[in-house]
């Protein structure tokens, strides 16, 4: 069976990106050339050039930008809350960057069925299970749990990023449900 064929079960009118404005040209000409393809999510952002580049502006700051945190951290945060939420394209998605950062193509599935088989050191296990009670129980999150992530080496500054990613994830792995936004088949292949 394979993969349904959209970008979103929407009716929205995406943009070629050539008739997009030239720094959205730019950074889409960009994914096509590191990544072989234009995310979908990127795709259903276009038909809204300022919801793109809004979207874009908050991702790159918050998953690239500068953090305590590594991007192969963020990245097992996005995995384990998109496995919490159940989210297809995330799960897809950010499980092979999983696999590409960790140079460990069996990490991704580990992280997207149960994170608590990897073999994880104990500073990743804490954030992981920080990140999971914030999307499963947010109301339960206390000084105690922050308390075992700095006892476990994690700033303060390192906890709102934890905190940021999670929340991130959270938000777009419900949009993604909400307009049942498909992943591109490419990722499936990816880092095996």
């Amino acid at each position: 069976m394979t993969q349904p064929d959209h970008v979103t079960a929407l009716d929205l009118p995406l943009m070629d990106p050539a008739s997009m404005d030239e720094d959205m040209r730019r950074y889409l000409a960009v994914c096509q050339e590191k990544l072989g393809m234009v995310p979908n999510v990127l795709r259903a952002y276009s038909f809204d050039q300022n919801k793109l580049r809004n979207f874009v502006s908050f991702y790159n700051e918050l998953m690239l930008g500068d953090s305590g945190l590594s991007r192969l951290e963020r990245e097992m945060i996005a995995v384990v809350v998109s496995s919490v939420n159940r989210c297809y394209y995330c799960l897809v998605a950010h499980g092979q960057a999983v696999r590409a950062l960790s140079g460990d193509p069996t990490l991704g599935e580990m992280l997207v069925m149960n994170y608590r088989v990897a073999e994880l050191e104990a500073r990743s296990v804490a954030m992981l299970d920080f990140a999971v009670a914030l999307t499963e129980d947010p109301e339960s999150v206390g000084e105690a749990d922050r308390d075992v992530l700095r006892d476990t080496g994690f700033s303060d500054r390192e906890i709102w990023d934890i905190a940021a990613v999670a929340a991130f994830f959270n938000m777009t792995n419900r949009l993604a449900a909400g307009v049942d936004m498909m992943p591109n088949p490419e990722y499936h292949a990816m880092d095996r």
